[in-house]
């Protein structure tokens, strides 16, 4: 049986993980972890998923009469589950913001709570945007099969989820949240997003949605379409500046091909169509279409193009 020399290593990776809290200004602290775990919160997030949709999502021999059973005892679960999740962020952020005096068990128990009561406008905005799918894509045969099977509808999940983190104080659970399904599905949503009902990514992988976007009803995307930043302030030390709006604005009814690039605080207005592979930095009025022979400019829609049949874009594959 071979024999390693590991002591010389585990000294090694001591040495280097003191250096770095002392270079973070961070005390070590003993106990157990520290920091909220993707492995926990990929449960709680499996477990939220069938409270939502328990016919679809959850167990597989649920029976419909004993739906209520199951959500309630796995609600009850999943929230104890959360609240230690987030008792975690929450002594984190304690930790790096000391002066603020917080009691952190009645704040975790406020925001789950909050959070709980959040659940069925979730669950609401989510019906609309698997109906959003299957309405626009020809492709789907059954709503079941909208949820059950397309990358863009889980992403969504997630992100309403995320979303509601987000807004509750808890960035780090919210970005964990997302990025998970980013790992499953290719498709990048920032949690802080603020994003409407009947949302539609088709296809989905490597969509990019921004921190600070703005997405309004009805919006259709496709894959490969980035919602992004054009540049990063700095502030006098040099430092990036957080939290600026930097991302796009899409107003209702918008549709963008695949491909398509919009960079910057800039606004699609209301029923425009952006045209695959298109790269944007200015706003585009209200019923345009943009394509990318003339995306450094705008036209109004032709009639014929508005209505041709979405099959036949070559931005749809």
């Amino acid at each position: 049986m071979a024999v390693f020399e590991i002591n010389p290593i585990v000294q090694s990776l001591n040495a280097i993980r003191q250096d770095w809290r002392i270079r973070q200004g961070r005390s070590r602290e003993p106990g157990g972890r520290e920091f909220p775990s993707p492995q926990a919160l990929t449960r709680i997030l499996d477990d939220l998923k069938g409270i939502l949709f328990p016919m679809r999502l959850g167990p597989l021999d649920l029976r419909q009469e004993s739906e209520d059973f199951y959500i309630g005892h796995t609600l009850d679960s999943a929230l104890h589950a959360l609240l230690g999740q987030v008792m975690l962020e929450l002594r984190y952020q304690a930790r790096l913001e000391p002066e603020a005096q917080i009691d952190v068990e009645a704040r975790a128990i406020s925001v789950v709570q909050a959070f709980a009561s959040s659940l069925p406008d979730i669950r609401r905005l989510l019906d609309s945007d698997v109906l959003a799918a299957y309405q626009g894509d020809p492709a789907a045969r059954s709503v079941d099969e909208v949820l059950l099977c397309y990358p863009g509808v889980l992403a969504m999940i997630h992100h309403r989820v995320a979303h509601q983190f987000y807004k509750q104080g808890l960035p780090l659970l919210a970005r964990m949240s997302s990025e998970i399904a980013h790992s499953l599905t290719g498709i990048d949503i920032h949690p802080g997003a603020q994003i409407g009902e009947s949302f539609f990514i088709d296809h989905g992988t490597g969509v990019v949605i921004g921190e600070t976007t703005i997405i309004g009803k009805g919006v259709r995307i496709y894959q490969a379409v980035t919602l992004g930043a054009k540049r990063f302030p700095t502030d006098a030390s040099g430092k990036l500046e957080k939290g600026l709006p930097r991302h796009p604005i899409v107003e209702d009814d918008v549709v963008i091909y695949a491909g398509a690039t919009i960079l910057g605080r800039v606004t699609l207005g209301r029923g425009c169509t952006i045209g695959g592979n298109v790269w944007l930095i200015h706003d585009v009025p209200p019923g345009s279409h943009v394509t990318q022979a003339d995306s450094q400019g705008t036209r109004t829609c032709d009639p014929a193009v508005e209505g041709a049949d979405e099959g036949s874009d070559p931005a749809r594959v």
